[in-house]
């Protein structure tokens, strides 16, 4: 059902855990799935490119191992290319077909990411990311 990869970084998630002096935070869920993840983002001095990433959580192999991923994907990479990502390329990413059901799994990371780079730079004012959402990148149940 699930490939290899995706085992592997659920049972073994890269970059679990916290950081203290994170320059955001930001936390969301799947209430569908009972998914949370909860992201810690360090960017560079010049709040450009993003250095390092940890996150936490619990759910379904789908999310926890999109979220790993995704952590070791996010390392060196631009935040304007952080806030292009699409549920397309967190698809690629995993390398796997998502039903339309567990793509709200698969893309919670990203929207987290997203959401937390949003609110640290003043464009969104929320207290915790929901992929229940109107969000084009995630259909309805």
């Amino acid at each position: 059902m699930y490939r290899q990869q995706i085992l592997d970084h659920y049972k073994n998630p890269r970059n679990y855990g916290e950081i203290e002096d994170a320059t955001f935070t930001h936390v969301g869920e799947n209430p569908m799935c009972g998914d949370t993840i909860e992201m810690d983002v360090v960017l560079s001095e010049d709040e450009e490119t993003v250095e390092r990433v940890a996150f936490r959580g619990d759910g379904c192999a789908i999310s926890q191992a999109s979220a790993s991923m995704l952590s070791e994907r996010l390392a060196g990479m631009a935040v304007d290319e952080l806030r292009e990502l699409d549920r397309d390329d967190i698809v690629d990413m995993l390398g796997v077909d998502i039903s339309p059901m567990r793509v709200k799994c698969a893309v919670l990371a990203e929207k987290v990411a997203q959401d937390g780079a949003d609110i640290y730079f003043g464009d969104l004012d929320v207290d915790k990311t929901r992929t229940e959402s109107d969000d084009p990148d995630v259909p309805d149940e």
